[in-house]
């Protein structure tokens, strides 16, 4: 199979962004970026974000998760600690983030450290979490292979059985992660593939050095 997409190509004209107009930390960027982007363009799931990670095998993977808080100290998502995923931040916990608007011809890449969050905070979460959630976060083993569907809804229907009228504890293999930034680059889309990219770099005084990049 062979398919020619040299012809696939669209010019970005809804924005621009300049160094001069940008805060001096990043995150009070993506924040006006997020809100902006959740209240003009709906159509975009806004806290979804892909999440790099350097595997055990040693290849980079990319998924995409939801991001469910982000403060000034970084980003956090929540996962089974023993997933693929989980594994891998164990073993290096340096990651990237980002995030694709295409309705806002927008992007945010965030190069960080992922650490775990503390645990009442990944039980405050759990808790909050509807829950067929909860029951299935206990009934994936996640990024383990499974024989069929139909294991996995069977295990489902056991727990519910189980759980019937009991409350639901947060097992200790599930829970957050805080993305600490130490890079993001936040992306314009612009005609004639002149993008708007500006980035910053955290520097050792903890202070944002900012530059604007060759699209």
């Amino acid at each position: 199979m062979e398919k020619d997409l040299s012809n696939y190509r669209k010019s970005y004209e809804k924005g621009e962004l300049l160094l001069s107009d940008v805060p001096e930390n990043p995150i009070e960027l993506f924040q006006k970026w997020f809100y902006e982007v959740d209240k003009h363009f709906v159509e975009d799931e806004t806290n979804a974000m892909t999440i790099s990670t350097i595997g055990l095998d040693g290849y980079p993977k990319n998924r995409v998760v939801l991001l469910k808080k982000f403060t000034f100290e970084g980003f956090i998502f929540y996962t089974n600690y023993n997933s693929e995923k989980g594994k891998a931040i164990t073993a290096n916990p340096n990651v990237c983030l980002s995030f694709f608007w295409h309705g806002a011809e927008r992007q945010i890449i965030i190069k960080g450290k992922a650490e775990k969050i503390a645990p009442n905070l990944s039980d405050g979460y759990f808790e909050s979490r509807p829950r067929g959630s909860q029951l299935g976060a206990i009934a994936s083993n996640q990024s383990e292979s499974v024989p069929n569907r139909a294991f996995l809804e069977n295990k489902l229907k056991d727990l519910e059985d189980v759980y019937l009228g009991k409350e639901i504890k947060r097992p200790n293999y599930w829970g957050g992660y805080i993305v600490k930034p130490v890079e993001m680059e936040f992306w314009q889309g612009r005609p004639n593939r002149l993008h708007d990219r500006i980035r910053y770099l955290l520097e050792e005084d903890y202070n944002w050095l900012l530059n604007r990049l060759s699209p």
